[in-house]
């Protein structure tokens, strides 16, 4: 148990120093702070120059409740709870594979430090995009889990910073389904994580934006504002009541697995979900929804 404390104390400590040292522009390759704040810019740029939905504001409804969420979960959440649980985590793993007398290199196929850089981050973009597919899905068929999501889903206007609207526990579920398999490959540097990162961010923003865009024929690998705004759809086909369009970064999961849906042009659907109208309107109120509901 000692162990564990001082492991997860000692990451507390260096996530404090490293959140300071962002803000303080300390940091260069690695700087997530400003780099959201420039991918979110930019992006938002975009939106007032080329706007799809051009009767929508730029401060369009919930705007600055998106703010908030954008940056509490990208930086203060990890504050509270997400680096507790994700070392939890990842202690409990080794210490279970420990008792086979196993570890994560156990488990190790390849050698990824062996490999160009290029190569590296493919692979853990790839590794990372489709378990994240898997875990969207899985959100969207249990009930329990999709209580949580509601949060993402009760945006009625979508814009690039609804991109990071989502309740505390998503993260929580993701890092825990995403550890394993990145685990098991292992040996991937700050800078590969980074870029990857940075990427993702950005196609995330995108997809949720105020822009006709789909990337021509791009849009069969990469997810787009055309295709992801019928994942919000609040009507869907009954075959299709469990979701579509789950793609994160990639929208190649959806196109091979069949859960790709786009009848028409989505421009002006009404987003959300059954029973929205009822949904909370406040930050407090949304993050204790699933807990009050029955």
């Amino acid at each position: 148990m000692q162990t564990y404390l001082e492991l997860i104390k000692a990451a507390y400590t260096n996530y404090w120093h490293y959140l300071k040292q962002s803000v303080l522009m300390q940091l260069a390759w690695e700087n997530y702070f400003y780099g959201l704040l420039i991918i979110s810019l930019f992006v938002w740029g975009l939106e007032a120059v080329f706007p799809w939905r051009k009767q929508q504001s730029l401060f369009r409804k919930d705007f600055w409740l998106d703010i908030f969420y954008m940056f509490f979960n990208f930086f203060l959440l990890n504050l509270l709870v997400l680096i507790a649980l994700s070392n939890a985590t990842a202690l409990l793993f080794e210490d279970f594979l420990g008792l086979l007398g196993l570890s994560t290199f156990s488990f190790q196929l390849i050698e990824i430090n062996a490999f160009p850089i290029f190569a590296r981050i493919f692979i853990f973009f790839i590794v990372v995009d489709f378990t994240q597919w898997c875990t969207h899905r899985l959100i969207h068929r249990v009930p329990f889990l999709w209580n949580f999501h509601k949060v993402h889903h009760s945006a009625k206007q979508m814009g690039f910073a609804a991109h990071l609207r989502y309740h505390w526990m998503e993260p929580v579920l993701y890092n825990s389904l995403r550890y394993i398999p990145l685990a098991i490959i292992g040996g991937f540097s700050a800078q590969d994580v980074a870029l990857v990162h940075f990427f993702n961010i950005t196609i995330g923003h995108l997809n949720h934006a105020n822009i006709h865009l789909d990337y021509g024929w791009l849009k069969y690998v990469l997810n787009n504002p055309k295709m992801h705004i019928w994942h919000h759809s609040k009507v869907l086909p009954t075959e299709r009541k469990n979701g579509v369009n789950f793609g994160l970064t990639l929208s190649t999961w959806d196109y091979l697995f069949k859960t790709n849906y786009i009848p028409f042009s989505g421009r002006d659907i009404e987003i959300g979900f059954e029973g929205d109208e009822n949904f909370p309107k406040g930050f407090i109120q949304q993050e204790l929804y699933p807990f009050a509901k029955k």
